[in-house]
Parts: C-alpha cells; sequence; structure tokens
C-alpha cells in the first residue's frame, strides 16, 4: 500500500471545459472521488492533490488570498476544483485522511502543458503563424516555473497538515504582452498577433497571496518569467529539434 498519494491529473484547462463539460464531471469528480476511496481503504497517510488558480473566479481582490471567498467559480473547470476541494474536507472530517490542495497558478516549463499559452504561442510563433491573444492583448498572469512548483509540492509531501490549501504562485502578476516579448527575443522571431476578445470563463488577471504557503510550507519561489522563459524555449527547440 502506498504511503502517500500525489494527485495531480486531471481535465485541465478553462476554454476546453466550454465544450466538453462531461469530460470534467468525469475526470476531476468521479476520479478524485475514486482517488479518496483508495486512499481511504488504503488507508493512506497522505494525499496531495493539485487544485487551481481558477477557484477564485472573477475574483477581485489582488493578489488572490486564501481568505477570498472561492464559491463563484466562471468556468465548470474552476467549479471541479473547487468541488475537490471540499470532496477533501469532508473525507479529512469523516475518515481521519490527510489531505493538501494546492492551487497551482499558471505552471509553465519544459514538457509543459501543449495547451497552455506559452507553448501555443512558441509553437506558432516558429511556424510563422498568428497567435491568438485575447482580452485584445490587456492580460496579466501568475507565472510560476516548475521547478517551484515542485518545491512546493514536495513541501507539501513532507508535511502533510490534516487538511489545507493552499496557493503556489509566483507572488507576481506579469503582463501577457511582456511574456510574448520574452518569447520572441529568445526565438529571434516576431509574432503576428490577432488580438481577440475576452473568452468565456477566463480572467484578466491572477496574482498568489503565498503568505500562508511561505509559513507553513516554507515555499519562496526563486524563478522569474526572464529566467524562466528562455529555459521553456531552450528546451522546446531542443525537443522539437527547431534549430
Amino acid at each position: 500500500s502506498p504511503e502517500k498519494v500525489v494527485h495531480l491529473a486531471a481535465q485541465a484547462g478553462v476554454r476546453y471545459s466550454i465544450k466538453h463539460p462531461y469530460a470534467y464531471l468525469d475526470a476531476n469528480l468521479t476520479g478524485f472521488l475514486n482517488i479518496l476511496e483508495l486512499c481511504r481503504h488504503n488507508r493512506v497517510d497522505g494525499l496531495i492533490y493539485a487544485s487551481s488558480s481558477s477557484v477564485y473566479g472573477a475574483n477581485a481582490n489582488i493578489p488572490f488570498s486564501m481568505d477570498d471567498k472561492t464559491d463563484r467559480p466562471i468556468s465548470l473547470y474552476g467549479a471541479t476544483k473547487k468541488a475537490n476541494e471540499l470532496m477533501a474536507y469532508s473525507y479529512s472530517h469523516l475518515y481521519g485522511l490527510n489531505t493538501t490542495g494546492l492551487r497551482y497558478f499558471t505552471v509553465y516549463g519544459p514538457w509543459g502543458r501543449p495547451d497552455m499559452a506559452m507553448f501555443i504561442f512558441t509553437d506558432k510563433i516558429l511556424k510563422g503563424e498568428s497567435i491568438p491573444v485575447y482580452n485584445h492583448g490587456n492580460m496579466k498572469r501568475d507565472f510560476t516555473y516548475i521547478d517551484d512548483i515542485i518545491a512546493g509540492t514536495r513541501s507539501a509531501m513532507d508535511n502533510n497538515y490534516p487538511c489545507e490549501v493552499f496557493n503556489l504562485g509566483n507572488h507576481k502578476s506579469e503582463n501577457l504582452m511582456d511574456m510574448i516579448g520574452i518569447i520572441e527575443k529568445n526565438l529571434d522571431a516576431k509574432a503576428t498577433i490577432d488580438f481577440q476578445p475576452m473568452q468565456p470563463g477566463d480572467v484578466p488577471e491572477s496574482f498568489a497571496d503565498i503568505d500562508k504557503s511561505t509559513e507553513l510550507l516554507d515555499y519562496i519561489p526563486t524563478t522569474d518569467i526572464n529566467e524562466g522563459i528562455p529555459r521553456f524555449t531552450t528546451w522546446y527547440k531542443e525537443y522539437h529539434k527547431t534549430h
């Protein structure tokens, strides 16, 4: 029997949830319930699972604090992740299962998800295709490099609190156009930008308050986008043999 379980699998993404809601029901609710039940029956010491910054919905408070309400998600994806936190709480209460939810903020880096903006932009710029930029470029994100996410997740495993939820972000809100500029510089190529309106379920800004994570997980992110994006683009070119 496993001592601890780290559950990072899910049907992810805000926009995909608009057109494929049942995929989120199956993976994020039924799938998560299966994990909880297996942890309970195998007397697992602790479950560490991925939540998301999407639980904050259209939260007007910046940065997003652990004290902010998260009962008004504006995407089904965010709703399923909030449901995961509530389900974990109930299992902690009923069965004494230690659970820690981690609200990840726009994770990027080598081996990242191909549906994320940084991956899509890099791919299309290298192919000479236009890139879709929503809300006419007026977007800000708390881009968090994978190494920092790993460090925070590892600390959650080691601390194994009875029932907690934490923000894991970079504690910086970066302009999307600045991110594109860094990609252009590192690819030595100019992007053709297709400005589009805001997409349903999306938010104009994300920004993690990490005070609780710093205090209880000793979480201190160290990689900003000027260092992290070049690492990603270097990996991308090597992996896809574009140079």
